[in-house]
């Protein structure tokens, strides 16, 4: 077969486009050397976590968690509130009781003070949107959407566990506390939101 001759015209032509691959690649490994890694779009969600027991209502003061009514709070129950800052400007909450009284109803809310020697020293119902008329018993108000409900039903050992999501923060300093109520909270006209007598709480520092 014949065999094929490099005339100087072919080894120049040759080593030009050798010379054009070998920049090509070095502009490339520049570029690759430039380049940093794409961060992560998705910071990590800020928590807060309470977990903690109901101590007589004697230590109000210090306690993490208080019971009011040790016949259906008993003293030394275990309770869990999580806070989850979602990413897309929601909030998720999640409370957890256990060696509460077994097959119960309890209703739960998120208040806007601090626990205290009284039942009533953790103030109204946190709201988004807030009612003018006090105390909120209006629907269009006292709602799941507008508060943060964590009703429960306990099952035969005296736990549970309640979930909300809503689609809204805390206003920085307005939310401070869970308290657990004697039964399920109602919904209707002039009764919305509220759930009976107030029988412990629990301090919570929601963001």
């Amino acid at each position: 077969m014949p065999k094929h001759k490099f005339t100087a015209q072919h080894k120049g032509i040759l080593a030009a486009m050798a010379g054009a691959v070998a920049v090509a690649i070095g502009v490339g490994l520049v570029a690759s050397a430039g380049a940093t890694e794409p961060r992560n779009s998705k910071a990590p969600v800020r928590k807060v976590v309470v977990k903690t027991t109901f101590s007589p209502v004697s230590e109000a003061a210090t306690a993490q968690a208080v019971t009011y009514n040790t016949a259906l709070v008993p003293e030394d129950a275990r309770v869990q509130v999580k806070e989850e800052l979602r990413r897309d400007g929601g909030t998720r909450i999640e409370l957890r009781l256990r060696d509460l009284m077994a097959d119960r109803a309890y209703g739960a809310h998120v208040h806007t003070k601090p626990c205290g020697a009284l039942p009533t020293d953790a103030g109204p119902h946190y709201q988004d949107q807030q009612d003018p008329t006090k105390p909120s018993v209006d629907p269009a108000f006292a709602n799941p959407d507008n508060e943060v409900w964590l009703d429960l039903a306990t099952n035969k050992d005296g736990s549970d566990r309640s979930i909300a999501t809503v689609d809204w923060r805390f206003r920085e300093g307005g939310a401070r506390s869970v308290v657990l109520h004697e039964m399920a909270t109602a919904t209707h006209e002039g009764h919305a939101g509220t759930a009976g007598a107030r029988l412990a709480c629990v301090n919570v520092a929601f963001e």
